[in-house]
């Protein structure tokens, strides 16, 4: 997979993409945990979900946002992050201008992150959003949450309580047509140390389904 350097808000955002052999293929944007914390898009969550998405057939791109590896700027508590977020997935789309869906896919801190990008774009369908960090950051914004998706966490994650999560998933399923999916990985921290293989599992199952049901609707 490539290196790729393109321009973000602050300077330049340093990336890894994968570019699908597959015509118009479907395009994923995944978004690493806290930087403050070590999060960068080598971080071994991030890492394997972006091979999740590649071995369907993605055109995927993992970047880091600013001020971390190689990229320009500085941390912005979460707005700057954000608008780099929409940078990248800009870039992917103009890698990709003929893809069929959308999807965005975040680990904790990438998970807030990528749901707020979520309500900015239309054109995203789906979203995997692992171990969200409910309980330190505001998702009211999720008023109504535009699409489906899938939301995993550990039910022995003392960062993220597990009932923290399963409050944000309660409130979300209350919304007509929007099917939210819960997954919860017993034994799994907030780190899913040891858990990594149940997390992509539980990913991967997600994905087929929801793929499936896509080739379905095209070929009606």
């Amino acid at each position: 997979m490539p290196d790729v350097m393109f321009t973000g808000p602050e300077g330049r955002l340093e990336g890894r993409y994968h570019q699908s052999k597959e015509e118009h293929a479907p395009i994923a944007l995944i978004l690493h945990p806290h930087p403050q914390y070590g999060g960068t898009m080598n971080h071994k969550v991030v890492f394997s979900l972006f091979h999740v998405f590649v071995n369907r057939g993605f055109s995927v791109l993992r970047f880091n946002t600013r001020g971390v590896g190689r990229s320009q700027g500085r941390f912005d508590n979460g707005m700057g992050e954000l608008s780099d977020a929409a940078a990248a997935l800009d870039w992917l789309q103009g890698m990709n201008a003929d893809a069929k869906s959308c999807w965005i896919a975040g680990y904790s801190f990438g998970a807030w992150i990528g749901m707020q990008l979520l309500m900015r774009r239309p054109e995203i369908e789906g979203f995997i959003s692992i171990a969200p960090p409910a309980n330190l950051y505001d998702f009211s914004f999720l008023a109504p949450c535009p699409s489906s998706g899938m939301i995993v966490h550990g039910d022995k994650d003392a960062v993220v309580p597990h009932k923290d999560v399963s409050t944000l998933v309660e409130k979300l399923k209350t919304q007509k047509g929007i099917v939210i999916e819960q997954k919860v990985i017993p034994g799994a921290n907030h780190f899913f140390d040891g858990k990594i293989e149940h997390l992509l599992e539980s990913v991967g199952a997600y994905l087929d389904k929801r793929l499936k049901i896509e080739r379905k609707h095209t070929a009606a």
